[in-house]
């Protein structure tokens, strides 16, 4: 069987590509590894001549199928490395999945439903010339049919009726990320100066906010949850592979997880078995935030937390369907203090609706 080179694209439009791994084509690569089916990663983050490195890797490798995920900031160097492939390989199959399709692709489904030729069809439209395959939501089942010699151009996984959709029980099934398949050592972070590395717990967001580009996308707003048991046996592994004492989660807001409280706490108990003390990073929704999630947050290693509060105003936070006050925003930033947690404002300006008046009250607000 010949093998499926994965690629996982550059990131010109960041300062430092080697940072966070790409976890989600990892995690479709561990799924066909399960399969026995071999698997080259191609991983080209941070590297600056990358259509030279990947015509030469299509020219020498067995692989005939090329696996490309992509974001939307992505998508110009993936067209190049798809055309650099078509220059030596114009006879591989090239699939694209990932976020930027998926979004596309949702958008897309909403204009034909209205009967609307705008930005997402003419988007689609261009995926559908350059790719031979589009996978539009969970890849990690979707990448069976995309690989069949009949596939259709649409392998469509964002759909919750489909059998290709994860629930939380695939979810908990799938096998952890093939992190093996990239050069880990060479990506670095650190929390509280502990080295650390990205996880995702749970997948999915439901608040819909007004400038989210996933509020179209089943696949991303619904949630999906893991086992305590298994977040935390993902952590232990990569201590015991890597010597991993640090972790951020990329989860949209941990404290969506009705047992988050209780997650913390095993994640706790795991380090007290070892004998380790982990530091960790996340992301919460403020008007959820409670003083019994903080301090089960602190007790498991949590030292910085990240929260989209977006605006000081509260008629920006209205207009942008934020469904937080202010009030709500400055009482989760009191409880962070009160528990010795750091808060990471992340904020952003320019908003319908946005004034002089509201930039300043955003302003004071921070200060």
């Amino acid at each position: 069987m010949k093998p499926i080179c994965m690629v996982i694209p550059p990131s010109i439009f960041l300062l430092d590509e080697r940072v966070f791994m790409t976890l989600g084509i990892l995690r479709v690569a561990a799924v066909l590894e399960r399969k026995n089916i071999p698997v080259e990663m191609l991983d080209l983050s941070g590297i600056q001549n990358y259509p030279d490195v990947i015509r030469l890797y299509a020219k020498t490798s067995d692989a005939d199928t090329f696996g490309l995920t992509a974001t939307t900031p992505q998508m110009p160097a993936i067209t190049q490395i798809a055309q650099a492939i078509r220059d030596v390989r114009p006879d591989a199959k090239i699939i694209l999945g990932g976020p930027h399709i998926t979004l596309v692709s949702a958008a897309y489904k909403k204009e034909v439903k209205n009967n609307i030729h705008g930005r997402a069809s003419i988007a689609y439209e261009r995926c559908a010339e350059i790719f031979d395959v589009l996978v539009a939501g969970d890849g990690e089942q979707a990448i069976f049919p995309a690989l069949e010699p009949d596939a259709p151009k649409l392998v469509d996984a964002d759909d919750p009726k489909s059998a290709m959709f994860l629930t939380n029980a695939k979810l908990e099934e799938l096998p952890l990320p093939a992190r093996h398949l990239v050069d880990v050592s060479s990506y670095h972070y650190s929390i509280e100066g502990v080295p650390a590395i990205s996880m995702i717990a749970q997948l999915g967001c439901p608040f819909a906010c007004g400038f989210c580009g996933g509020r179209e996308s089943p696949m991303l707003r619904r949630i999906r949850t893991r086992s305590s048991e298994n977040v935390v046996a993902e952590m232990v592994h990569l201590y015991e592979t890597y010597g991993i004492k640090g972790f951020m989660l990329y989860d949209d807001e941990l404290n969506v997880n009705p047992k988050m409280v209780e997650l913390m706490q095993q994640i706790r108990r795991a380090q007290d078995k070892l004998g380790v003390e982990f530091r960790l990073r996340g992301f919460i929704k403020s008007q959820l935030f409670t003083d019994v999630q903080a301090k089960a947050m602190y007790d498991a290693g949590f030292r910085w937390l990240l929260t989209g509060f977006e605006s000081g105003s509260p008629r920006i936070l209205q207009n942008i369907n934020k469904k937080s006050t202010r009030e709500e925003n400055t009482r989760c930033v009191d409880i962070g203090r009160r528990h010795g947690l750091k808060v990471k404002a992340l904020m952003s300006i320019g908003h319908p609706g946005e004034s002089e008046e509201t930039v300043m009250q955003t302003h004071d607000w921070l200060m």
